[in-house]
């Protein structure tokens, strides 16, 4: 394929931001790879370089006055439109790419609209679960109820929609009548796992401790478990940790609960390697990193019955997804732990269910779509 010229903007690139960060760096390493030119437009934070170039792509980061690297407040999505406007109207008018790929339509995708609006470069929309009504109630109804009159033109002039996971995509088409093509996110699959059974059984919980992944529900429910052997690794933190030690040491378990707080990437592949299952208590998902990584280290995905991973759990086969309450949840953990071969088995369908998540398919996709959209740059007449 012809390589290409793509200015990919995101308010949450590595390191800032979780997995929708790491997704789109994945996408554009391995686009950069086939031999397209990536630069990526994102928020700054004072002790990351405002320039540097990562597995092939340029990356550029305007000060954002961010102060955390995991969590953006409304203000400081604000402020990162404010600091990358004119950096973006630089690169396309200096480096004139052939599309943009914006993820996230919130705050993003406004960048991406009115830098289309003055230029007419195309861009395409990559929706992740925040950015749509009904994702994240807990975090964005109040949001949405202020701004969605004004993200419907997001949607509707991106010259193409894309969702990460059957769920986006069904509430974009409801709260913006338009069908997102479904673009799974992917990973490097790598060598096939040994599936090593680890006496007592390892559980892994990966994720910020906030309401959305609802860490205090895991505990109480292994706290039900006293009785099976097995200990549970936590991987994350955030505002919930101390109430997850509280349920832990009122639960009994408190010496079976390890907290390791947030790790890179290597070192939770290494956990993954050393775990048997994941456990994801999320009342949301889009579709979650984590789960789709747990499925390449041949984890059994033991989550809550939300939309957003039913991309990832067959139940029965490689995990199970159950009620959100202390019993519900504990129940089908119960069964999987106290029968080695039904753990076993979930795990050897978890790998069988990662080639669904392959990342050649995914950016395949991307690559496609983005030349599809692309087209010359109106200043230069130069051809795509």
């Amino acid at each position: 394929m012809e390589p290409r010229r793509i200015l990919c903007l995101n308010y949450e690139y590595p390191p800032v931001g979780g997995g929708g960060g790491r997704i789109a760096h994945r996408i554009n390493a391995a686009l950069a790879a086939r031999g397209h030119a990536v630069r990526v437009q994102t928020a700054g934070l004072r002790h990351l370089a405002p320039h540097e170039t990562v597995d092939g792509v340029d990356i550029f980061r305007a000060e954002s006055f961010r102060k955390k690297e995991d969590t953006c407040t409304v203000p400081e999505m604000a402020l990162f439109l404010a600091t990358s406007l004119l950096p973006t109207l630089h690169h396309i008018r200096r480096w004139r790419p052939h599309v943009i790929h914006a993820h996230f339509a919130v705050p993003t995708g406004a960048l991406a609209w009115l830098v289309s609006r003055l230029t007419g470069s195309p861009y395409v929309l990559t929706a992740h679960l925040g950015d749509v009504p009904g994702g994240v109630p807990e975090q964005t109804a109040g949001l949405f109820r202020l701004v969605q009159p004004f993200t419907r033109p997001i949607w509707r002039n991106a010259a193409a929609v894309t969702a990460v996971s059957t769920f986006v995509a069904n509430l974009a088409e409801t709260a913006y009548a338009l069908r997102p093509q479904i673009i799974l996110n992917g990973v490097p699959l790598g060598p096939e796992p040994a599936l090593t059974a680890h006496h007592p059984p390892r559980l892994l919980f990966v994720g910020r401790l906030s309401a959305q992944k609802n860490p205090v529900l895991a505990v109480r429910a292994l706290a039900q478990l006293h009785d099976l052997p097995w200990e549970l690794r936590v991987i994350g933190d955030g505002p919930l940790r101390a109430d997850m030690e509280t349920a832990a040491r009122d639960g009994g378990i408190a010496d079976r609960v390890h907290f390791l707080g947030w790790l890179d990437a290597p070192a939770v592949s290494r956990e993954m390697t050393d775990a048997d299952a994941l456990v994801l208590s999320s009342t949301s998902e889009g579709l979650p990193m984590a789960a789709i990584e747990a499925l390449t280290h041949g984890l059994a995905v033991f989550g809550g019955d939300i939309p957003g991973l039913r991309d990832v759990v067959i139940p029965g086969q490689n995990g199970t997804l159950s009620p959100l309450d202390p019993d519900g949840f504990a129940a089908p953990l119960r069964a999987a732990l106290a029968d080695p071969a039904q753990l076993a088995a979930f795990r050897k369908n978890s790998r069988a269910r990662a080639a669904a998540f392959d990342l050649p398919r995914t950016v395949d996709q991307y690559e496609h779509l983005l030349a599809r959209v692309a087209r010359p740059n109106p200043a230069t007449g130069e051809s795509a």
